[in-house]
């Protein structure tokens, strides 16, 4: 089946979180499945797209109410990704270092869904599938079965992915007209709480809706920001499917990224090697258990906690341990979090950004790995970490839930049910007295290492719903 993924961003083309992630590789893993994949996102201005060779395979105009795009389809000349990657240029819109944050965001991603529908059925061949991804694609559900230009199209089959449901893409009726035309008696659709909100539109509209986890399905039944109901009326369409992650790329084994490289066999040496070098890097004690932290600096993720924990936690074990913190967001929380490398210097340290290679480096070189997070709609970093021989200190909510049990239960992980403080020290003292047990918490790495986290099988339940929307059944 042709099968097009259809997001705001895709690995390693351009990535804020998890999403980029998903979408750069389960699509390689549908095209090893014997499909024909294509992946459609904008085409930022970034390291990937200045490094790469592209030729324009479309152009055309996008037209938004009043405003005239120009747009170019791009394709990469490689498929050096494992399938067809596909970049929507308007450079009015696109051509600028971030990928989200700009007033004009709305305007960005209706020009890109609308730009992609355009090529799509300009290609004169109707895909079977398309899977659009979280609130920046979310009306192309609805463009398909009612817009008037994409009248060919109306029989495609749509799935939408739910990566975070928190974020919605909410504008008012004003901007109506930025859409193709359409008969009013379906404006319905468009509607929620007398906004438009793009990925109520998406659910409402779609064949079938995935989150990125079984516990997410349920937790956005009664935590959705406001659309708890819709999700509940449309659980019949509904599956919670939990990602996977890329074993090529997160292999710590093969990986370059890392200081030497080691499997489950020799995991200590390995290891070992790593923490020395990420130690001599950020002035940190390698004779130290290192708890580190990667990911973004929101209350979402529970950064907000990780300055008062961590002082709380150094100066109970200020002889004891390390932690080291991976992170950028909220300037009063990174500021906070620059403080206290002062206050704890030797024992502590904080890089304020992101760095891909820095990021390997900690999964390979840390002893834990802190996440705890108030919402996780399913979490990769715990993946990479167990994959790499780091033990997940987890809050038990979405995919976390999921993926690490307790080592109290003969499991992978160390949990906690609240994001406080208290919770995450409480289990920092569990970790350190682990730590102190090398039998057990050998045992525990183990655990994680052997998981298979692997996107083979969570390809084919994708498979299996895009087969069953198409014959018209219920999921």
């Amino acid at each position: 089946m042709e099968i097009f993924h259809i997001s705001a961003e895709c690995y390693p083309m351009a990535k804020v979180g998890g999403l980029a992630d998903v979408v750069g590789a389960l699509p390689k893993y549908q095209k090893n499945a014997g499909n024909e994949v294509r992946v459609v996102v904008p085409a930022y201005d970034t390291k990937f797209r200045k490094e790469n060779d592209f030729e324009c395979v479309h152009w055309g105009t996008v037209k938004l109410g009043n405003f005239n795009f120009p747009f170019s389809v791009l394709k990469e000349c490689t498929d050096k990704l494992g399938y067809e990657l596909y970049l929507i240029e308007i450079n009015e819109l696109f051509n600028r270092p971030n990928i989200y944050g700009y007033e004009d965001d709305i305007e960005r991603f209706l020009s890109f869904q609308i730009a992609a529908l355009d090529w799509i059925i300009a290609r004169n061949k109707v895909p079977d599938i398309i899977n659009c991804h979280d609130h920046h694609t979310g009306l192309i559900p609805f463009l398909l079965k009612f817009a008037y230009k994409y009248e060919n199209l109306k029989d495609v089959k749509t799935a939408i992915t739910i990566h975070n449901g928190l974020y919605q893409g909410w504008f008012g009726f004003d901007k109506l007209y930025y859409l193709p035309e359409f008969d009013l008696k379906h404006v319905g659709f468009l509607e929620w709480n007398n906004s438009i909100n793009s990925l109520a539109v998406g659910v409402k509209c779609a064949n079938a809706v995935t989150t990125v986890s079984p516990s997410y399905l349920d937790e956005i039944n009664y935590n959705a920001n406001g659309l708890e109901s819709l999700f509940n009326t449309v659980r019949n369409k509904s599956k919670g499917i939990l990602n996977g992650i890329d074993i090529e790329i997160w292999n710590p084994l093969k990986d370059p990224m890392i200081a030497a490289n080691y499997s489950i066999e020799n995991f200590e040496i390995g290891k070992q090697k790593n923490k020395e070098k990420l130690c001599e890097q950020f002035d940190l004690d390698p004779a130290k258990p290192l708890f580190s932290f990667i990911g973004r600096l929101f209350e979402e993720k529970g950064g907000d906690l990780l300055p008062q924990a961590s002082a709380l936690a150094l100066s109970e074990h200020f002889e004891d341990i390390n932690i080291l913190i991976l992170g950028s967001g909220n300037s009063e929380i990174e500021s906070h979090l620059i403080q206290l490398r002062n206050d704890y210097k030797g024992n502590y340290n904080v890089f304020i950004g992101y760095n891909e290679d820095l990021a390997h480096l900690i999964y390979a070189g840390s002893d834990y790995i802190l996440m705890p997070s108030r919402v996780e709609p399913c979490g990769l970093n715990q993946m990479y970490a167990m994959r790499y021989g780091t033990i997940p200190i987890v809050r038990r909510t979405g995919g976390l839930r999921d993926t690490v049990i307790d080592f109290g239960d003969d499991g992978n992980g160390i949990c906690h049910d609240q994001a406080s403080v208290a919770d995450i020290c409480y289990s920092i003292n569990r970790a350190v007295r682990l730590y102190e047990d090398k039998l057990n918490f050998n045992k525990v790495l183990k655990k994680g290492m052997s998981a298979d986290h692997s996107w083979e099988s969570v390809c084919q339940e994708y498979i299996e719903i895009y087969n069953l929307i198409i014959q018209q059944n219920e999921i």
